[in-house]
């Protein structure tokens, strides 16, 4: 179900999608050449726009609705919850997995939220592609590097959804019901959701929120990083209507 899930995402979002749109502008030229045209234009066209630096700041931005923790929300909770971003696999320098660039900054803000306030901290992430479970990398490097011992690891979800429930049976089995929830600004109104499913109280805890550069050419020149963080942004979206569709 995972892979099937990541396979249908893969082919409504760009730039596969856009892709596929394309083509199939190019294969009806033959018959109907208005219409192959408008449709081939029409995936060049956002295709651009996508990867304009501008426009998916904006798109980001539009999903980072909660802003930061205060001291005190954080006073009220019993324990922090951190989200794996991915893995950096066979990291030569750290001689194997360990936490990819979203995790680090994940860890890193839970562990500046820990050192404030003492709270304990579960972190939560599978293996969903192989190698070590997300969860063991993240508490590897919070124990190692920043000094933040992890109370409760959760080692065996696939996604956000699963993070949620999984992680929900073992802090209600530990009397844990109000929650800081530490993930990027983007990811957490979809996550939010997800683990108030659960009976949790959460509060919010973004990091990694996307500012606005200085106003330059730079931002109306496409890129491929924009080009990514559109579709990352698009993928929220996409998840935020599926949830609210009950599908």
């Amino acid at each position: 179900m995972f892979l099937l899930k990541k396979l249908l995402s893969a082919l409504a979002l760009p730039p596969l999608s856009l892709i596929l749109l394309a083509l199939l502008g190019l294969v009806l030229t033959r018959r109907h050449p208005r219409t192959g045209r408008w449709l081939a234009g029409l995936s060049l066209l956002s295709l651009a726009m996508l990867s304009v630096p501008a426009v998916s700041i904006a798109l980001m931005r539009s999903l980072e609705t909660h802003p930061p923790i205060q001291a005190a929300q954080l006073a009220r909770v019993q324990a922090i919850v951190v989200l794996g971003g991915g893995i950096y696999y066979s990291a030569p320098e750290y001689g194997g997995d360990t936490v990819g660039r979203h995790s680090l900054e994940r860890i890193r803000y839970a562990a500046y939220l820990h050192k404030k306030s003492g709270l304990p901290i579960l972190v939560s992430g599978g293996a969903p592609f192989g190698g070590r479970p997300e969860a063991e990398t993240m508490q590897e490097a919070l124990e190692r590097d920043f000094g933040s011992k992890v109370r409760w690891t959760e080692k065996r979800s696939n996604d956000t959804a699963e993070n949620a429930s999984l992680s929900g049976a073992t802090l209600w089995a530990a009397k844990v019901t109000r929650i800081a929830l530490v993930s990027h600004a983007w990811h957490l109104p979809r996550a939010i959701a997800l683990f108030e499913k659960q009976g949790l109280e959460v509060i919010a805890a973004p990091t990694g929120f996307t500012p606005w550069p200085p106003m330059s050419a730079a931002l109306f020149l496409p890129s491929a990083d924009a080009l990514a963080r559109s579709s990352m942004a698009l993928h929220e979206w996409l998840g935020i209507l599926m949830q609210r569709t009950g599908r």
